[in-house]
């Protein structure tokens, strides 16, 4: 399933791990930086939150269309800076006064500019590597490899976040206000090495940067679409993208709703074997979760590869990580002793985790339905995705039913009387939220840069960033919903708005499928 992709696919992957990895060790802890350094309540955190993960992807509209005029590599390049000034400025320890709030509203606002060069464009590079003929098949197999790959750099942000944080306050006396910045100087860091990859193998992917794609010395030539299939095909479009809204304004409450929900319904403490996936240390070489979570992964990685390997070198060194990971897991789960602590941020590991092990599964399901001429079509694929979003909010709503609201809450922990769930709903939430994901955000990419016109592909591609962009403007409305009603209100409009989009994208899948 990793066989027989363009070479520039994994330098743009890796590019955009680098990337990735910093955005979301900042977005891991923004929410809390929020209330414990300005003070500000969960309504107006969220509320400046939706507003930032709005606008960073509003932005990629703008720079796809830059893109389209004066090339896609000129404006990655250019975003990657910007964003380093950004999260160089989010890194200064001002305080809490008038100018550390200017300093970060600037911060944010290179950030976005930044972001919005950059992520949409290397998206598009991405696609044209797959215009090839040779590879036009393995395109929604590329996006799922290269959504994967970025989200290995994921995958480490909140645990790096909680471990300079805590190394800040326990060695260097830093207080928790002040210890947010260190997290976010761990962001210029990640950049630095995003633009060294990009450039080190820029020649695997040169060819992409162009208006028409070109494979070794032979130029791929576009489709031409008469003015009719243009609009079908942007009409099309706009129809996934209206779905696509509602995915991510579910998908975002990660870091609204389901963060407050670790925060405040979540037992913080665990112990036994899930205690090895919520465990951490304040040292960067043994951060033990996160390691156990890769052990994980690699456990998934050596069964398929066993089964699946052509070779018997393959098929012994699937065994050896079968056995590595297996035996790390044992000899732990043998020696589990006492309670760990759990902190709120540590959830948003898991997401990216299930990403990396579940994405070569996903993939092998829906190679062997092409196999037998029933893979389901891309449409198709984003339906289902929201139906198995719908699924991820009801495992919410059961583990929370009966559950107080917020200010009832709040004054039963304080009197030390209060309900606490277990993490593994939480956990179970995100492992469900992450198969919807898979089966929406990867293909949908991979959809957009099938369909988009040729002459519209960087605006088509920000396009589908824009749709995410109010879906996280409209992420505060469930973080205003928080303390004054039930739980099961909040995740109850979540649900009905999935089955929702699920319905209209059924509704229209016969015409969505004609231009795939």
């Amino acid at each position: 399933m990793f066989e027989g992709h363009p070479k520039g696919l994994w330098a743009l992957a890796l590019a955009n791990t680098g990337e990735r990895f910093g955005y979301y060790t900042m977005l891991a802890v923004f929410l809390f930086f929020l209330q414990d350094n300005f003070g500000f309540s969960m309504g107006t955190s969220s509320s400046i939150q939706a507003a930032f993960l709005g606008i960073v992807y509003f932005v990629p509209l703008f720079g796809g269309m830059l893109a389209d005029k004066f090339g896609f590599g000129k404006m990655v390049t250019s975003g990657i800076v910007i964003m380093f000034l950004g999260y160089l400025l989010l890194s200064l320890p001002l305080g809490a006064g008038a100018v550390a709030l200017g300093v970060m509203a600037l911060a944010l606002l290179f950030i976005c500019v930044g972001t919005g060069l950059f992520k949409g464009n290397l998206q598009v590079l991405v696609g044209n590597l797959y215009d090839d003929p040779k590879y036009s098949a393995k395109r929604d197999e590329g996006f799922s490899i290269f959504y994967m790959a970025i989200n290995l750099g994921s995958m480490f942000a909140a645990a790096v976040a909680l471990s300079i944080m805590a190394w800040a306050q326990d060695s260097l006396g830093i207080s928790k206000g002040d210890s947010y910045h260190y997290a976010f100087a761990v962001a210029c860091l990640s950049l630095i090495l995003s633009i060294a990859i990009y450039y080190a193998f820029r020649k695997t992917f040169a060819h992409a940067d162009r208006a028409k794609a070109v494979s070794g010395t032979t130029e791929v030539v576009e489709e031409e679409l008469t003015p009719a299939q243009t609009k079908e095909r942007i009409i099309c479009l706009c129809l996934v993208f209206a779905v696509v809204i509602f995915f991510w304004m579910a998908f975002h409450q990660n870091g609204i709703t389901m963060n407050q929900f670790a925060r405040e319904y979540t037992a913080t403490s665990e112990t036994g074997f899930m205690s090895l996936f919520l465990s951490k240390s304040f040292s960067f070489t043994d951060m033990r979760s996160i390691w156990n979570l890769v052990a994980v992964i690699l456990l998934v990685y050596g069964i398929l590869n066993i089964f699946q390997s052509k070779t018997m070198k393959g098929k012994l060194i699937a065994a050896a990580l079968l056995l590595g990971a297996g035996g790390l897991l044992t000899y732990r789960a043998l020696n589990v002793t006492g309670a760990v602590e759990v902190e709120a941020p540590i959830f948003q590991q898991f997401n990216p985790c299930f990403v990396v092990a579940l994405t070569p599964i996903v993939m092998l399901v829906f190679s062997t339905l092409a196999k037998k001429g029933k893979e389901p079509s891309s449409p198709m694929k984003i339906g289902l995705g929201m139906l198995v979003a719908a699924a991820a909010f009801v495992v919410l709503l059961v583990g929370s039913w009966g559950l107080p609201i917020q200010g009832e809450q709040l004054a039963a922990v304080e009197a030390g009387t209060a309900t606490l769930v277990s993490p593994n709903w939480l956990i179970s939430t995100y492992l469900v939220l992450t198969v919807a994901e898979l089966l929406l955000s990867p293909i949908g990419i991979s959809f957009v840069s099938k369909v988009a016109p040729p002459q519209y592909k960087g605006m088509m591609m920000g396009g589908w960033f824009v749709a995410t962009a109010i879906g996280n403007f409209l992420i505060s409305i469930p973080g205003l919903l928080w303390g004054k009603t039930e739980l099961y209100v909040v995740w109850g409009v979540l649900i009905a708005i999935c089955l929702v989009s699920a319905l209209f994208i059924f509704s229209i899948l016969k015409r969505l499928e004609k231009v795939a």
